[in-house]
């Protein structure tokens, strides 16, 4: 099962059972944590990522929840 939080005013939390895998750039990276946080906001210099820069840029969304099963 895996599930998306949407953080009020912050990045998407994807949480998920076991690893997965990131590809960027022709690169595969296996990420083997629970969750990760993505950025939403557009501002992270470490994109998908988040990095915290929508506390700097005042980022404004609604939260929310998505599961998938």
């Amino acid at each position: 099962m895996a599930k998306l939080t949407l953080l009020e005013n912050g990045p998407i939390l994807f949480e998920a059972d076991g690893t997965y895998v990131y590809q960027h750039g022709g690169q595969d990276e296996t990420l083997d944590q629970k969750a990760v946080a993505l950025c939403r906001c557009g501002a992270s210099a470490n994109k998908p990522f988040c990095d915290g820069s929508h506390k700097r840029i005042d980022f404004k969304a609604e939260g929310g929840e998505i599961t998938l099963k």
